[in-house]
């Protein structure tokens, strides 16, 4: 089994589509209006719209609901990418801070209110771990 992708419900699809185009740099691919994703090398972030639900199940998903799942990404320098994000973030949650277990990591909230951690090894261990 691979773990591939992740998917945001979301009232405004362009919205937080433009959002994490330009807080990860990677431009979206857009299936329709209702549905885009994000790819990475290690796995995909899926947007889509309320209309999509419905194919699941009515009432299934809820967008801006989100208060248990942290969206990560592992970036070169997370203290740059906060420099560059300070005119597009609204909601810094904390900072970037060394974490005890060896990331230093910038937690914020993207337009939806869904956590979002752009995170950097920087210790030994960290370091090996994320080996590419």
């Amino acid at each position: 089994m691979n773990f591939v992708s992740i998917r945001i419900i979301t009232g405004d699809v362009a919205r937080l589509v433009a959002f994490y185009e330009r807080a990860t740099g990677v431009r979206a691919t857009w299936a329709n209006d209702d549905f885009a994703e994000l790819r990475t090398a290690s796995a995909t972030l899926a947007i889509a719209g309320t209309r999509t639900v419905a194919l699941f199940g009515s009432g299934s998903a809820q967008p801006a609901d989100n208060r248990s799942v942290i969206i990560e990404f592992l970036v070169d320098d997370v203290d740059g990418v906060h420099q560059n994000l300070t005119d597009l973030v609204q909601d810094f949650v904390t900072e970037p801070t060394t974490m005890p277990w060896g990331n230093r990591a910038l937690l914020f909230r993207d337009p939806d209110g869904n956590l979002v951690n752009f995170f950097t090894p920087v210790t030994p261990a960290a370091v090996a771990k994320f080996a590419r």
